[in-house]
């Protein structure tokens, strides 16, 4: 009886509560393309109840009668609220993110803004803008597609490295690139596996390319980047954010759902923008191609020397989770062959990234590790005389044979007993056989990197949170080159039994910081504020090992036991740490009035032994921006106004050891005593900002439209000068100078139609930068960048000019006309004897259209990119023209005469020995700058799942053919003007000899299971 009485109560008081529930049911699917969409979260609006939708994107839930409303989210879309009513089935359709006023971007520290409240401008990259045209660099990717950021390519074949610069060069000494910044973390970006005596000689002998650390990461593992381009914006990372911030954040595992996505990319890359070589004029002696007899030759096509470069990028991808735990794993092949034969790069990316929460989700853990591996072989150069293969390939005399010395670049040489050089003339500093550079003197650097993160964050209350992260991001680079018996003494040393060369390099950069988050709204007052701690410890160490001075003891044999002597032998050690205590606020009115305070102070142990060690440096920043929309009533048309201005300082890195060097150990034990004074008033770079900006968007979005004034100063510039006499040094340091930076950033959308089937997006990147040298030092007339690089052409900077000026050999002019001088006797132009101005390399302006054109599952992207102005110096063409190679002479010769700023010049030949060559005139190789190019195109076509069936394994497909750097729409000068040398401050605008730019075509696979 008692059991029957019990399971009695029981059944009615399940009834009961079966009475109080009800079931709700539905489907969730994108507003974009009606999709369904798995692992939608289904809440009720004001609880923990919920659960997601399946596979189908359909979802069934019991709820309280009461429940008044239900909640969706899901990653990248909008989160949406249904409101109940009687229905038992609500269908859903999620819009996706886009971006807009509430939108929330990742600003400096990983810290997450809303870009309404934003007092600066920031310009934001999505992953797909990375993958949709893949580079092996994928910092090439952004190209084009953000405001005031310049991207240009170093010409060192698979796997080199990139300069980036964010509204203009600021540093006269030091560094110009940005900071890189993953999930709030900042990264290491350099290459410790070239050293920079690899070659020896200047930078017009050229030097090796090592690559660069954002060349490392995996493309498909990046959810977006934010570039922080202005000081206000990147304040809060002090004296390393100078020249901006560029803010990665990676993709994470995903709740509700499993997925599976596997992307393969492989593009074909061909020579463009070669020389133009003549087939009408023979040698002569010396290997020219001066003949005076005119005929049909049928000479080699240096063309043919260049094979077709395939890179191919796989990966694959898993993420999972739950409302609790999210897993995300993703490996990725990188392998590439460059187009000059043996030019190889093999890279392996895993990456594991781990994200939980704990304690009712208060306290969230997301770790991370990043393995890679990287190997590179026969990086060629990036330009230059030295060991430089196309030297001698442009310079080969027209109409002969070269294919006697391709196919036996090396003869036996009995004397020697080994096999030696074969070239048509003896080899020297400047010129040997192509095919005896690629297989004689080979190179391999192999890099391991590995990059960890731990973040902890603990939810106090609602209002308030406490953050701590850690990383390690620990480099290991190992460099090798061998050189054979009989490669030019000038590089492989006097000995002539070859040289080898052997480095080991390791950097590890430890970084740490807590972070205290407060936010509160009290009434129409809103709090948001960030306080923090950070410490950046970086190490490096380093061997290198040179035979060139001491030769080795048995020829071609590639050891270090093997050196007679070690002719160069470093050892290099270095330590250094920040530590930081930073903080931010934002108090905003009535969700229409913003106000930023930022301040960062730095203490580094660069400034031991200064007076600046114990108060360290402080860098503040102050915004405001205001809502229009928000606070009056403005035309329909106009559904967003905004205005804002900022202010703020920050720093630039100042190298270590310079407030009090030290003598240092050679090989042997010999002491080598330090020249460099010590410099007690060292003082960081100091770049102060202000920036004033506003943001429009009209007719539902259709038009959006974002502009920025912005002034930047630079002081504080790191020159040295020469010691007085006795005072025991060569040359002191200061602090000094006023580099000025202004500019105008404009960014236009334009989306004349998205709707229905069929869509149509645009936007358009302008930008404006003037750069000033307002001041370098009262005992400095002028400084040349990198130091004076060649005998013809190096960059100066002087009081009035600007950064990027190029000076070099000018024509002798009259002092009133400005006419060239004619030289009586021979008829030819006057050499000055003076160095004077002759083009600055920064462009007026650039100009970019990104386009998506979209219909049912086929989508057309293009970019068209512009760069309108500035000047470069075409060395190559001026040593071809010398060598009687080109088309240029062959003209000359024909018409029998050159044409110049209204003179004949009938002595061809003597003209283009004076202009021509190393010591030649560079003013004659000045080419405008100006060209349009369409940098990426990619036609795409989403495979509807039906076609898969019914069994759901793949929910997924698209396939893409991709193009990068297609062609030239207009192009002044006679090969690619944006191909640079160095990604160093120097040798911007001047190409000598640099490896050709490539044209790369092929396609795209994704499939998502």
């Amino acid at each position: 009886m008692r059991i029957l009485i019990t399971f009695s109560l029981l059944l009615f008081c399940s009834t009961m509560m079966y009475a109080q529930q009800r079931s709700i049911s539905g489907s969730v699917t994108s507003a974009s393309d009606g999709s369904a969409l798995p692992g939608v979260t289904v809440v009720v609006s004001g609880t923990s109840q919920g659960t997601i939708t399946n596979s189908d994107g359909k979802y069934q839930i019991s709820i309280p009668e009461k429940a008044a409303s239900l909640t969706f989210s899901f990653v990248g879309m909008e989160k949406q609220t249904v409101s109940l009513g009687a229905s038992n089935t609500y269908n859903v359709e999620l819009a996706p993110i886009s971006f807009g006023v509430d939108e929330v971007v990742v600003t400096a520290l990983g810290v997450e803004k809303r870009s309404k409240g934003l007092t600066y401008s920031t310009q934001q990259v999505k992953g797909d803008e990375l993958t949709r045209t893949k580079d092996v660099n994928m910092i090439n990717s952004i190209a084009g597609k953000s405001a005031g950021v310049v991207i240009t390519k170093s010409s060192s074949g698979v796997g080199g490295s990139s300069k980036v610069i964010i509204r203009g060069n600021r540093s006269a000494s030091g560094n110009n690139q940005p900071l890189y910044v993953i999930d709030g973390i900042p990264m290491y970006n350099g290459s410790a596996a070239q050293p920079a005596t690899t070659i020896g000689g200047n930078n017009d002998a050229g030097s090796r390319d090592g690559g660069d650390g954002i060349g490392n990461l995996n493309p498909d593992d990046i959810e977006s980047i934010n570039i922080l381009k202005g000081a206000s914006a990147s304040a809060l990372y002090g004296s390393q954010a100078a020249n901006g911030v560029i803010v990665i954040t990676t993709k994470k595992g995903k709740a509700g759902k499993t997925t599976i996505d596997f992307n393969s990319s492989t593009t074909f890359e061909n020579v463009v923008s070669m020389p133009d070589f003549q087939n009408s004029y023979g040698m002569t002696s010396g290997g020219y191609s001066w003949d005076s007899v005119s005929g049909n030759l049928t000479g080699y096509n240096p063309k043919d020397f260049f094979n077709t470069g395939i890179n191919t990028i796989n990966s694959v991808s898993i993420s999972s989770g739950t409302d609790k735990n999210q897993t995300y794993f993703s490996y990725a092949n990188t392998s590439a062959k460059g187009i000059i034969d043996g030019n190889k790069l093999a890279k392996h990316n895993f990456n594991f990234r781990e994200t939980a929460k704990f304690f009712n989700d208060k306290v969230t853990l997301d770790g991370s590790v990043n393995l890679i591996n990287q190997k590179v072989n026969n990086r060629p150069t990036p330009g230059g005389y030295y060991n430089n293969p196309l030297v001698g390939l442009y310079r080969f005399p027209r109409g002969e044979d070269i294919s006697s010395y391709q196919n036996n670049f090396e003869v036996f040489n009995t004397g020697r007993n080994l096999m030696s050089q074969n070239w048509h003339k003896p080899a020297d500093t400047w010129e040997q056989n192509p095919w005896w550079l690629i297989n004689r003197t080979p190179s391999e650097d192999v890099r391991n990197r590995v990059i960890s993160s731990l973040t902890a964050k603990v939810q106090i209350s609602k209002e308030l949170s406490v953050q701590a992260r850690g990383s390690a991001d620990f480099t290991a680079d190992k460099y090798e080159q061998k050189m054979y018996a009989t490669t030019t003494p000038a590089i492989a040393g006097t000995n002539d039994n070859g040289r080898f060369l052997f480095s080991d390099n390791q950097i590890s950069l430890i970084y740490g910081d807590v972070l205290l988050s407060y936010s509160k709204e009290i009434n129409d007052i809103s709090i948001s504020a960030t306080a923090g701690a950070s410490i950046n410890d970086t190490k490096e160490q380093g061997l290198l090992l040179d035979s060139r001075d001491g030769g080795l003891e048995i020829a071609n044999v590639f050891s270090v036991g093997n050196m007679l002597a070690l002719g160069y032998l470093e050892e290099s050690k270095g330590h250094e740490q920040t530590q930081s205590v930073f903080g931010t606020a934002q108090i905003g009115f009535k969700d229409y009035l913003f106000l930023d305070v930022t301040g960062r102070n730095d203490w580094s142990s660069a400034l031991a032994y200064t007076n600046s060690m114990k108060k360290g440096f402080f860098y503040p920043a102050l915004g405001l921006t205001g809502v229009i929309s928000d606070m009056v009533q403005l035309p329909e048309i106009i559904e967003f106004a905004k205005v804002r201005a900022s202010y703020s300082s920050v720093g630039n890195s100042i190298p270590r050891y310079i407030s009090y060097p030290t003598h240092s150990m050679n090989a042997g034990g010999s002491l080598i005593f330090n020249s460099e004074a010590p410099f007690s008033d060292l003082k960081p770079e100091i770049s102060s900002s202000m920036e004033i900006g506003t943001e429009w968007r009209f007719l539902n979005n259709q038009v959006t439209f974002d502009f920025t004034y912005y002034k930047t100063n630079t002081k504080n510039q790191f020159f040295s000068l020469p010691a007085e006499a006795g005072s025991g040094y060569s040359f002191f340091y200061v602090n000094s100078g006023n580099i000025e930076n202004k500019g105008v950033e404009v960014v236009l959308g334009l989306h004349p139609m998205v709707k229905g089937d069929f869509q149509w997006k645009n936007y358009f990147n302008f930008a404006l930068n003037k750069n000033k040298i307002l001041e370098l030092h009262p005992d400095l007339t002028h400084f040349n960048v990198g130091g004076q690089t060649s005998s013809s052409y190096w960059m100066r900077l002087e009081e009035g000019g600007q950064f990027g000026d190029i000076y070099g050999i000018k024509f002798e002019r009259d002092s009133v006309s400005g006419d060239i001088q004619i030289d009586g006797a021979t008829g030819l132009p006057i050499k000055s004897s003076e160095f004077g101005k002759i083009a600055n390399a920064s462009p007026d302006f650039s100009l970019s259209w990104n386009g998506q054109l979209t219909y049912k599952d086929f989508t057309l992207n293009f970019l068209l990119d512009g760069r309108f102005g500035g000047d470069v110096v075409g060395m190559t063409q001026s040593d071809l023209d010398e060598w009687g190679v080109t088309q240029a002479t062959a003209d000359a010769r024909n018409k029998g005469y050159v044409e110049y700023e209204g003179h004949q010049f009938k002595d061809v030949k003597g003209f283009y020995d004076l202009v021509g060559g190393r010591d030649g005139i560079s003013e004659y190789y000045v080419y405008g700058a100006t060209n349009i190019r369409l940098r990426e195109l990619a036609l795409s076509y989403n495979i509807p799942s039906q076609i898969f069936g019914k069994s759901g394994v793949i929910k997924g497909a698209n396939f893409s053919l991709v193009g990068r750097n297609l062609f030239f729409l207009y192009n002044e000068a006679p090969y690619d003007p944006d191909a640079v040398l160095s990604t160093g401050n120097n040798l911007q605008g001047v190409d000598v000899f640099g490896m050709p730019t490539t044209r790369s075509l092929g396609f795209n696979i994704k499939i998502s299971f």
